[in-house]
């Protein structure tokens, strides 16, 4: 199932965080269809700690064959391994954050996973690496594109492109 994955880092090399970050999920990736990879983008902390590093962010589009519950425990050890802790504050300074976004046309609401992500549609820093690989995706529940709610967000954070990133 066509899946978005949301990739954040503040803490250590936060370009090398993502990009081993982009690896890991692309294994994730059912073979024969294509990955689609964002350029990473630095953007500064939401609800974060004072003092908290800007974040380094990607979204990623892959295909995987399981269920939402599967997914999330896959990226959940992939944060594992690269040294996120299993207990931390919300919104703690993190290596690596992976969320799922959205799978497919799936819409859920359970105390460990929502779908589509709800607070996606107001983060700049998700919209605007999704509209560089999917500007015309609806997303679940919604009628108007990746493009057009970009268009109209009221958030003003500054998004910047530091890396392009060709892992199609």
């Amino acid at each position: 199932m066509r899946s978005g994955i949301g990739l954040g880092s503040n803490v250590g090399d936060r370009l090398a965080n993502i990009r081993q970050g982009i690896e890991s999920v692309r294994m994730l990736h059912e073979p024969g269809t294509l990955v689609f990879c964002s350029s990473i983008y630095e953007t500064a902390p939401i609800d974060c700690e004072p003092g908290s590093r800007s974040y380094f962010n990607a979204v990623m589009e892959i295909d995987f064959p399981g269920t939402p519950r599967q997914l999330l425990a896959r990226l959940r050890k992939i944060e594992s391994k690269m040294g996120r802790p299993k207990r931390r504050p919300r919104n703690a300074p993190r290596t690596i954050d992976l969320d799922i976004l959205y799978m497919g046309r799936l819409q859920l609401n359970k105390p460990e996973l929502n779908l589509p992500h709800p607070r996606m549609l107001k983060r700049r820093f998700v919209l605007v690496p999704l509209e560089e690989i999917l500007p015309g995706l609806i997303l679940p529940g919604q009628t108007r594109d990746v493009r057009m709610l970009l268009a109209d967000l009221p958030d003003l954070g500054e998004v910047t492109r530091v890396a392009t990133e060709d892992h199609r």
